[in-house]
């Protein structure tokens, strides 16, 4: 799995002009399924999106994580993540996942944030989203499992 997160002080997700997800501060997860992930790398993603140190301590050094500062994580799915781009001048989504295995996928790494952390918002997969934040920072990261 792939996750592209920002740290933002807000962002939000629309479907069809309707917000359906959206947190103040935090950390927005853009996430790529491919056709080889599996539970136990949604569940060390989850791990590293709860754990990675990415907002500041007393000092300005970036020391703590999303549960030590209380912050909101936005979940979503983002199936050009994990595109090929290293050849020609189209995307290749060859390892991308199925649609019912991404879902599978995503909705599992949702129900396991949920239980882990009470401040979790998604977006709505396989939908026309879009997706509104404001990076602090900018501090932005890709993380793969």
């Amino acid at each position: 799995m792939r996750a592209l997160i920002q740290r933002v002080s807000q962002a939000s997700v629309s479907v069809e002009g309707e917000i359906v997800g959206g947190i103040g501060t935090g950390l927005l997860a853009l996430v790529g399924v491919t056709a080889t992930d599996d539970r136990a790398r949604a569940d060390r993603l989850l791990h590293k999106l709860l754990h990675y140190r990415v907002f500041a301590d007393d000092t300005g050094r970036m020391n703590r994580n999303l549960q030590q500062i209380d912050g909101g994580l936005l979940l979503v799915s983002q199936f050009t993540l994990v595109a090929a781009t290293d050849k020609g001048l189209r995307p290749s989504f060859s390892s991308a996942a199925p649609p019912a295995h991404g879902q599978a996928m995503f909705d599992y790494l949702v129900a396991q944030a949920l239980q882990a952390w009470p401040r979790v918002e998604t977006g709505r997969f396989g939908a026309e989203m879009q997706v509104a934040l404001i990076n602090d920072g900018p501090v932005t990261f890709m993380l793969e499992t």
